[in-house]
């Protein structure tokens, strides 16, 4: 192996040394002379003035043979210049160079598992980069870099190949064509010195495992290098939390086959011996607060240390240390250990540091969002005191609004003022705009459509501008709305709505049991905040409804309404509920429950009340998983001594309801054309795992989940439940049960939902619809 290629920069080096030697040989040739003029030549972009930097030398001076010794090693340490030679003339210095070329471009052929402009921002930050100096030793460290980062990546196959093209006015252009080959994937993990838990044991602990059935979907066998040092962690934590607190663990061997296909990882482990606690206490600054404090402490004496606990001990007291302004807080666990006995003592040093308050709240990130419409979410105020309980509460109610894909909150001193912080809001603004687009295929519809526009901040004012229209045989609508969030300044928002709907029958045989329903009108509601998650909401609304085209083919349901009601009715609903929401997101929610009660009552022509209930709650399973469930329930009933008004039953069967049955077909059907009826009473309840998507960490959106559905819908008031025709369906008002797995994603099309579900308890007469796909495109 060559100097210059064992050392990179011995070839940079080894010219300055031979130049110093032959100058100094040459300066023997002259004697001392004052300089009268300085000439410089071979320069092109380089100034002249550079050159004059890094002379020893200036007009005035005299110039000896030492001068010339450094002129030319600062000329050529300054890296600019690939030859320096000085000559004299008279009393005239002349510095001849000849200039390194400049890069003009640097391009990347082949290169797919990185992105080409992150890879060019890295390159400079090591000194190469389009518009510096062309040296080689940096086009070796260039090409070094790069590999280091298909190593990480598991890519041992990789070939980096420069290629150095010159081009006019002393410049080069640099491409490197990679060959990126094949990703090498773990063919064995082996762990060593390890007594007290298995191998296996300990290998559950990591998310890389060895190759297996299923590594080709879950892709935990390709090696990662930033993995393998999370995993690392993860068997430290393991060991820590049952007592180990003398846990080491060597650096991982890895090594790869000669093929560069398989990977071999073995990890050397020196357990010691778990570890008691025998005394915990607080000491530090405790500001009169150790009672307090002291039932923040979750671990407790003779118990096993464990350092979970430890951890959580300190973020409880690092929190409400932070809810009383103290934003800097230092909470330091120190255990003492007593190797004879194997016991420790810990103690929890306590620093609250100085207490602040909120300077400023700095906003960033909303291109289109106006400030004010955070702002008027955050419960952290300017010039108060820092609560830390209240910018978290700020963040969550930020990241509620759905207008942003990241919601980051950080804190940051003020120069100058140790008892001022700046509170930095920082969000991803997404699509807010909606195009929805939605598809379903069934045995009675065939496939059915459905579109809308709607905008859920328009024009960055937080405000909802929504139209809906569905163009499905059988339901078409078309609804307009607007809602302020904050139609005053207290929080109460304030919804206006308009809708024209038409509403022709559900029947089982397309035999088109004749009628038309035609509704219009218009609604004003009003939402009032009670509390931080709590929300009261009450308004009232108009409808008009009209029934026609009726026939001898108009099932029986809709003939006895018109018989008992006429074809046309008015009424008047007041409705009044309640919601609590403190899920933590309102795109993928993985913790927190919404909940909401409703109730409707109309006067006029149409006497009844409908109760409404929903409860959905998220419980997250461990750092990707979520279980998900949802309870609905409806109930109707009149008043005045008539029947439910059929025109105002509610439906289950489908996206929303039970999936695996067409939708709106659970319930009774009429006796005489098999029309889907719905009921007076609903209850629909449903189970969800959602799963992380492989190769899908950066999206938190994008989820496949696993769901379990269950339904009903009955009459109330002693109401009959009809099967149809002849008793065509078995059990109309039973429960239905299925169960299927299916795709969530906010895509930059929109909301996209594919399900494919299966009845569980199906009967005869049952309609089913499998597979069910729905898509929004954002704008």
């Amino acid at each position: 192996m060559s100097l210059s290629r064992k050392f990179p920069f011995a070839r940079r080096a080894l010219p300055v040394l031979l130049s110093t030697l032959l100058i100094s040989g040459v300066a023997q040739a002259f004697t001392p002379f004052v300089v009268k003029d300085i000439q410089v030549n071979g320069i092109q972009r380089v100034d002249a003035g550079t050159i004059f930097t890094h002379m020893p030398v200036k007009v005035g001076d005299t110039f000896t043979e030492e001068q010339a010794a450094e002129a030319i090693q600062r000329l050529y340490s300054s890296g600019l210049f690939s030859d320096v030679q000085i000559d004299t003339s008279g009393t005239v210095l002349v510095v001849t160079v000849q200039e390194r070329p400049t890069i003009a471009s640097v391009t990347f052929n082949g290169m797919r598992e990185f992105d080409q402009a992150a890879i060019t921002n890295s390159l400079k930050q090591v000194g190469f980069g389009q518009g510096r100096v062309f040296d080689r030793s940096m086009l070796e460290r260039a090409e070094f870099e790069i590999k280091q980062q298909y190593l990480s990546k598991g890519k041992y196959g990789v070939e980096i190949n420069p290629v150095i093209t010159p081009l006019p006015r002393n410049r080069v252009g640099i491409a490197f064509d990679i060959f990126e080959g094949d990703l090498a994937r773990i063919k064995e993990i082996n762990i060593v010195g390890n007594q007290a838990f298995s191998e296996g044991t300990l290998l559950d602990q990591f998310e890389l495992t060895e190759s297996g059935i299923m590594t080709w979907y879950t892709g935990t066998d390709k090696y990662s290098r930033e993995k393998l040092e999370g995993d690392m962690e993860r068997l430290r934590s393991y060991y820590l939390d049952r007592g180990y607190l003398e846990f080491t663990a060597e650096a991982p061997q890895v090594t790869i086959s000669p093929d560069r296909q398989d990977i071999f990882i073995t990890i050397t482990v020196h357990e010691g011996e778990p570890y008691t606690l025998r005394n915990v206490r607080l000491a530090g600054e405790l500001l009169e607060l150790e009672p307090q404090l002291q039932d923040l402490v979750d671990v407790k004496e003779g118990e096993v240390f464990s350092a979970a606990k430890t951890n959580e001990t300190v973020r409880k007291i690092s929190e409400y240390l932070g809810g009383l302004g103290y934003a800097f807080a230092n909470v330091n666990p120190n255990p003492v250990l007593d190797r004879n006995s194997h016991e420790a003592d810990l103690t929890f040093y306590v620093d609250p540091g100085r207490r602040v308050y909120v300077r400023r709240i700095q906003i960033g990130g909303n291109t289109r969002t106006r400030d004010e419409v955070i702002r008027r979410e955050f419960r952290q105020q300017e010039a108060a005191w820092y609560d830390s309980g209240s910018i978290r509460a700020s963040r969550d109610r930020v990241d509620r609004l759905g207008y942003f894909n990241e919601v980051e909150v950080s804190t940051s001193p003020v120069p100058g003022s140790p008892d001022q912080v700046d509170v930095n809001v920082d969000v991803k603004e997404k699509p807010t705009g909606l195009i929805n687009l939605g598809v379903g295929y069934g045995s009675t519809d065939k496939v059915m459509l459905s579109a809308g526009i709607s905008q859920d901040n328009i024009f960055g004012s937080g405000n909802t501008l929504s139209l809906n229209v569905n163009t499905s045989k059988r339901n078409r609508t078309l609804v307009v709305s607007h809602t302020d969030p904050y139609w005053t300044d207290d929080g109460i928002s304030k919804t206006t709505s308009l809708f024209y709907r038409r509403t022709e029958p559900y029947d089982a045989y397309d035999s088109w049991g004749e009628y038309q329903i035609t509704a219009y009108g218009g609604g004003l509601n009003f939402g009032v905040p009670i509390t931080e998650y709590d929300r009261i909401f009450s308004g009232i609304s108009f409808e008009h409804n009209k029934l026609s085209r009726l026939s001898s083919n108009t099932p029986r349901a809709y003939r006895d309404f018109v018989d008992e009601y006429g074809e046309g009715t008015n009424s008047v609903v007041f409705n009044v509920g309640w919601s609590k929401d403190t899920r933590d997101s309102a795109l993928a929610p993985s913790k927190g429950y919404y909940t909401r009660l409703s109730a409707d009552f109309s006067t006029m022509d149409l006497r009844y009340y409908m109760l409404h209930g929903q409860h959905q709650h998220y419980i997250p399973l461990g750092r990707s998983y979520t279980l998900a469930f949802n309870v609905m329930a409806d109930w109707g009933k009149t008043y005045g001594g008539k029947s439910f008004p059929v025109i105002k039953n509610v439906y289950a069967g489908g996206i929303g309801t039970v999936r695996g049955y067409e939708g709106a077909s659970l319930g009774p059907r009429d006796i005489d054309t098999n029309d889907y009826l719905g009921g007076s009473r609903r209850l629909i309840a449903n189970a969800q795992l959602y799963l992380p998507f492989p190769g899908a960490s950066r999206d938190r959106t994008l989820r496949w989940f696993l769901f379990a559905d269950a339904g009903q819908v009955s009459t109330t008031g002693g109401g009959t439940c009809y099967a149809g025709v002849n008793n065509h369906v078995a059990d109309p008002c039973g429960w239905k049960y299925s169960a299927g797995i299916g795709l969530s994603w906010e895509s930059p099309l929109g909301p996209l939902q594919l399900s494919y579900g299966r009845p569980l308890n199906e009967k005869p007469g049952d309609e089913k619809q499998n597979f069910q796909f729905q898509i929004g495109t954002a704008f």
